[in-house]
């Protein structure tokens, strides 16, 4: 378990910790006890009711934040001819065939996403114990393996980010940057737990959002009330 220096205490100190505050309120107060000299990212993590062991209760996918990350995301694409081109009027950071393949295989790693068209899949399949573990592997459920080059790329841009629960059932995603402001931070939060609603499995039991915690990257975690949530989902 990491350890907190003084500060992330004195953090704490400024917001009631039992309480279970709404979106806008808890958004305030994590933004409010942040401490860094540096524009923190605001997260958050929301324990769902599912088990994640069993293939049907598996929640994953993607959102398009209204305003982006706040992160200057750099993308990969693996294409041949004319897509090529497509991919760098898109704003592809880096694009390429078999050579970025190889590029890959010798160590290079600089980017943050990748997207590929169906007919590369076979070459960059060959990267899977380089990209799966960093998360980078172009997968067709979340939109990365595609002829829309140029639709993939313009969402990543903007600010598409992917998510999947965990094995302890929680899904972390960020939200944006402190510097967005509370208005812009819910916008961003309000479209992914639409999505993640939107995902419930149909095997999901009893209450499927048990809990949301927001808080910025070295700042305390601030729980936020789940029941406007959940009376949305039904659960």
């Amino acid at each position: 378990m990491a350890k907190h220096g003084k500060k992330f205490f004195e953090a704490r100190e400024k917001f009631d910790r039992s309480k279970r505050f709404s979106f806008e309120e808890g958004l305030s107060a994590a933004v409010g006890a942040a401490y860094a000299k540096f524009d923190e990212t605001v997260d958050v993590s929301v324990r769902l009711g599912v088990d994640p062991r069993h293939a049907d209760q598996m929640v994953r996918g993607t959102v398009v934040l209204p305003h982006g990350t706040g992160k200057t995301v750099r993308v990969a694409v693996f294409a041949k001819g004319e897509k090529e081109k497509e991919a760098l009027d898109a704003g592809a950071d880096f694009v390429g065939s078999d050579e970025l393949v190889e590029k890959i295989q010798g160590g290079w790693t600089d980017f943050d996403r990748a997207v590929a068209t169906p007919d590369m899949m076979g070459t960059v399949g060959k990267l899977g114990r380089i990209l799966g573990p960093r998360g980078l592997m172009p997968n067709t459920k979340s939109g990365t393996v595609t002829f829309d080059l140029a639709k993939a790329v313009k969402e990543i841009k903007a600010g598409k980010i992917e998510f999947r629960v965990d094995k302890g059932g929680v899904v972390h995603a960020p939200v944006g940057k402190m510097s967005f402001g509370v208005a812009k931070l819910k916008e961003n939060l309000d479209a992914l737990m639409e999505t993640l609603i939107r995902l419930k499995p149909a095997t999901a039991k009893g209450t499927y959002v048990k809990g949301v915690n927001v808080s910025t990257t070295m700042g305390p975690g601030v729980r936020l009330d789940t029941a406007e949530i959940k009376a949305a989902a039904k659960a």
